[in-house]
């Protein structure tokens, strides 16, 4: 089967193509389950794409495609490195960025740490949040579900797991803005310079007092040794605090508005959830399956060539396996396109496979079974305040989230 039909090449990084990826994703798995995505690349290194359920679960586990580059090619086959700020070279000390055995040592200090009994513990503050932020919220009856409800909820969460000071939080999030949308948009990283800098210097700061001064939160506990004396180098330990921030927040509030916005779409699913909260896991998980926040899993490198779907895929080919195309696969889901609270078998792959499994799931889904009921429970006429052509999504190749959620009850 080739790589490409004669199916036209999408933009699937542009804010267009987030409003609705799913025909063309839907197209690619019928067609070109490995399909050679040439826009806005240069013409000898085209992006991959991996479609079929089968095909995205293997891959993700597969160590034939590993996270580094300099794991796939030998030295004189590398890229030449560009100039890069020096805090973007903070964020390659994380375990996001790594291959085993690195990323084994890194995942197992926080493995012992982010545990699902002590996330449990966090719920009644959770819940205590989700009241006060919409006691605020409907002082008006139109207001942006995302800035006053899905936002804060992961960030002020976070940031106290983190033990980051309250006074810092506005700080914290203009500058993970900042780097989010350079993320997005390479160009933009000059710009944003001094931001970046601002994140770092405040990230070491904060780092190094921990080390010196140990609080009851998170970062001071991955700043000590483990019971081997092995401890985080300094960069290792920032680049940590640093996908905790970023990463996790943004799927966090991802979930969450993308989540009301599916319940929206749908009023009888809604209605369901409302008078039966004991569906909220259940429901949770559809809409993780549903609208993934994230699109598609981050670049992976074919360590050899390897042939999926009767495609080889070249030795150094950048490769993506899209969760979203995954999750309505016909051949896993019964009726993939309708959404259904009460869904029995739901094996998504919105968390990831593998090795790099994502560490902060229990967390994620307490704050999205407390979000949902709490919204539903408080906010039952709860409705959009635009049409749902008009919803603004926000541009980027991995992450799928709304701009603004408008809602009035």
């Amino acid at each position: 089967m080739p790589a490409n039909n004669l199916i036209p090449s999408m933009d699937m990084a542009s804010a267009a193509f987030k409003a609705n990826p799913f025909p063309f994703y839907a197209q690619l798995r019928a067609e070109a389950p490995v399909y050679r995505l040439t826009v806005n690349r240069p013409a000898d290194n085209p992006l991959w794409i991996i479609t079929r359920y089968g095909d995205v679960a293997a891959v993700l586990k597969d160590e034939r495609f590993v996270k580094d580059l300099k794991h796939a090619l030998p030295p004189d086959q590398l890229p030449k490195s560009s100039w890069r700020p020096a805090f973007f070279h903070l964020l390659d000390n994380n375990m996001l960025a790594m291959d085993a055995p690195e990323h084994t040592r890194l995942r197992g200090f926080i493995h012992k740490i982010f545990t699902t009994a002590r996330v449990e513990q966090m719920r009644l503050k959770v819940e205590q949040l989700a009241g006060e932020l919409l006691d605020t919220a409907t002082k008006n009856r139109h207001f942006d579900l995302i800035e006053h409800y899905a936002l804060p909820i992961p960030l002020i969460t976070i940031n106290e797991v983190l033990g980051i000071p309250r006074e810092d939080y506005a700080k914290i999030y203009r500058w993970k803005k900042g780097l989010m949308a350079a993320a997005a948009h390479p160009l933009h990283r000059v710009g944003r310079f001094a931001n970046f800098l601002g994140f770092a210097g405040y990230i070491r700061k904060l780092c190094h007092m921990r080390r010196v001064d140990p609080r009851n939160d998170l970062i001071s506990a991955l700043a000590l040794p483990d019971e081997n004396g092995d401890r985080l180098s300094d960069a290792e330990l920032e680049g940590m605090v640093v996908l905790l921030l970023v990463a996790g927040h943004e799927t966090a509030v991802s979930l969450i508005s993308s989540g009301t916005l599916a319940l929206l779409e749908h009023p009888d699913q809604s209605a369901l959830l409302r008078h039966n909260p004991m569906l909220v896991k259940s429901a949770t998980e559809e809409i993780l399956r549903y609208y993934p926040p994230i699109e598609t899993a981050t670049d992976r490198y074919a360590r050899e060539a390897v042939t999926i779907e009767g495609v080889t895929i070249p030795r150094g080919g950048q490769v993506r396996a899209v969760i979203a195309a995954a999750n309505r696969d016909p051949s896993q889901f019964e009726n993939p396109e309708t959404f259904s609270i009460t869904r029995e078998t739901n094996k998504h792959l919105s968390f990831g496979q593998g090795i790099h499994y994502c560490m902060g799931t229990p967390l994620a889904r307490l704050e999205g079974h407390v979000a949902f009921n709490t919204l539903l429970a408080r906010l039952p006429d709860l409705r959009l305040d635009v049409p749902v052509e008009s919803l603004r999504w926000r541009s980027g190749l991995t992450f799928r989230r709304l701009e603004t959620l408008p809602v009035t009850f």
